[in-house]
């Protein structure tokens, strides 16, 4: 039973996707994690793993989290493949019928979306080739293209080297700055209601023909020359008329002089005025709705770009730390918050554990990145965990604990229980916090005196991240809550207090066509 799961499916998905974050139902964040990732593998930022989909490598994730930021409606947009106006190039024309069956005649593409049918202009400006020259003499193949589009008129414009080029929008300096990249071109938010394209969307015509191709002359033998006038282009819809110039029997253009409206197929019904035959035609259907009815659909927009901010410059929530790296990023779905079953909906969270540390070292010691941190929890307990920050104004101290330091067994995983440091040690524990230092070890200890999201010191308030409760801080977001949706290993990025980070995600909604192939 031959079947296939069609475009507009990865379209509809696309689509389904952006109306989630939108929604007040779901909260999605994008997150940085991997502090350690040279532990992982010695060899990561020169042969970077792929990342593993399982419950296993989940958990992982989770472990080794350090901050996540919520995905507002402005950080994401729908993206097409970017294809620049460049002259002398060939585009190809919208067409209906693209197909396995009927290859585009440039790039051999087996769909319209897989085509160069639309370029974005020096301009920032988009357009869709409705015709590219196409005829019997050049194969069908159109010519280049010599005269870069620039117009804002809402009809097709014929340009001087043979070009009809539909303008669609002008991409916003906004999107430029947060959505544009080296491969793709951001489309419009909420085409289907928003001001900024309402003229080009309100002039969309259902099935108004623009072109009507000629595809073979070779037995053409028509007993007229010059132009015929009023030739009715026959289907579905109405209105349809179009002129045709004959040379020596042939016809050699079509130029639509009424679009009409309705049509989902037709023909050019040059029989009933003029006599001859041996010329076929194509008229062009438009996509439902007329062009530039629904550029989603129109433009095959089956991904979408998402786009993040990593820095510090709220000193209200300082949730992305500095002097550390990371090596991953990634999307989680309605992750819950810590003590809570609750989505989270906080615009920055800390993923990270932190204690305030007493002590007189605490203003003066240089942290080792990565290095331990020891609590002695109770009799042959240990809590460890590894540093990814140490502020000496504040004296906090972030650090995350995986598997891997279950009870300070190395190697041992699973072995022994993953202790967590706290303000009530039990028998045979301390409050004692050692912590690795650049030239040893400081012994200080957990500063149960203090519990709050800020601190006062000099008349300037700095604010934590996290709420403390007698001296220790928990996770904002649940361990192990919501639904991981996208992961992406790279490189160690080292962090800096003047730094930020761009981060630009690309979901494409896709199905693998190997499955589903058509018949040919």
């Amino acid at each position: 039973m031959p079947a296939i799961i069609t475009d507009q499916i990865r379209v509809l998905n696309a689509s389904n996707f952006v109306s989630g974050i939108t929604t007040t139902d779901n909260s999605y964040y994008v997150f940085m994690g991997l502090p350690n990732a040279t532990d992982v593998a010695s060899d990561w930022n020169t042969d970077t793993p792929s990342p593993i989909d399982n419950f296993d490598e989940h958990d992982d994730i989770y472990d080794t989290l350090i901050s996540a930021k919520k995905i507002t409606s402005s950080d994401v947009l729908r993206v097409v493949r970017k294809i620049s106006w460049t002259s002398s190039t060939t585009y190809e024309m919208y067409r209906h019928d693209y197909s396995v069956n009927r290859l585009t005649p440039n790039t051999s593409a087996t769909g319209l979306y897989k085509a160069n049918y639309y370029v974005m202009n020096s301009d920032y400006r988009v357009y869709e080739c409705l015709y590219n020259g196409a005829d019997p003499a050049n194969g069908g193949k159109g010519v280049i293209s010599l005269q870069e589009p620039v117009h804002t008129d809402l009809q097709p414009r014929l340009e001087s080297d043979g070009y009809i080029w539909k303008y669609l929008y002008t991409i916003k300096p906004s999107d430029i700055v947060k959505f544009d990249s080296a491969e793709f071109i951001p489309l419009p938010s909420n085409w289907s209601i928003s001001t900024d394209t309402a003229d080009v969307r309100n002039t969309a015509v259902d099935g108004r023909i623009e072109v009507i191709v000629i595809e073979d002359v070779t037995n053409a033998s028509y007993q007229f020359t010059g132009t015929k006038n009023n030739v009715p282009i026959k289907g579905d819809g109405a209105g349809g008329m179009a002129s045709v110039t004959f040379v020596n029997g042939k016809p050699t253009a079509v130029q639509v002089t009424n679009g009409g409206t309705g049509y989902s197929f037709a023909t050019l019904d040059l029989d009933s005025v003029v006599t001859g035959s041996g010329a076929s035609f194509t008229v062009i259907i438009p996509p439902p709705g007329g062009h530039g009815a629904d550029i989603y659909r129109e433009l095959g927009s089956n991904k979408v770009l998402i786009y993040s901010r990593f820095e510090n410059s709220d000193v209200t929530n300082p949730d992305f730390p500095t002097g550390n790296q990371f090596a991953r990023i990634g999307i989680i779905k309605n992750p819950e918050m810590q003590g809570s079953s609750n989505i989270l909906t906080d615009p920055t969270v800390s993923a990270m554990y932190g204690v305030r540390l007493a002590g007189a070292a605490s203003t003066t010691m240089v942290v080792a990145n990565d290095g331990v941190v020891k609590q002695t929890v109770g009799v042959g307990s240990t809590a460890i965990g590894k540093i990814i920050s140490y502020d000496n104004t504040t004296k906090v101290l972030n650090y995350w604990q995986d598997r891997s330091m279950a009870d300070g067994s190395a190697g041992a995983l699973h072995q022994y229980s993953l202790n967590r440091f706290t303000k009530t040690p039990g028998t045979g524990g301390s409050l004692n916090i050692v912590v690795k230092t650049v030239s040893g070890e400081e012994t200080l200890t957990v500063d149960t005196a203090f519990t709050g999201v800020s601190t006062t010191i000099n008349n300037r308030t700095y604010y934590l991240g996290q709420t403390y409760n007698s001296g220790i801080a928990s996770p904002e977001i649940k361990k192990y809550s919501g639904d991981i949706i996208y992961v992406d290993n790279r490189p160690e990025v080292t962090r800096a207090s003047n730094q930020r980070e761009d981060i630009k995600i690309i979901l494409e909604f896709w199905y693998d066509a190997t499955e589903h192939q058509p018949k040919r």
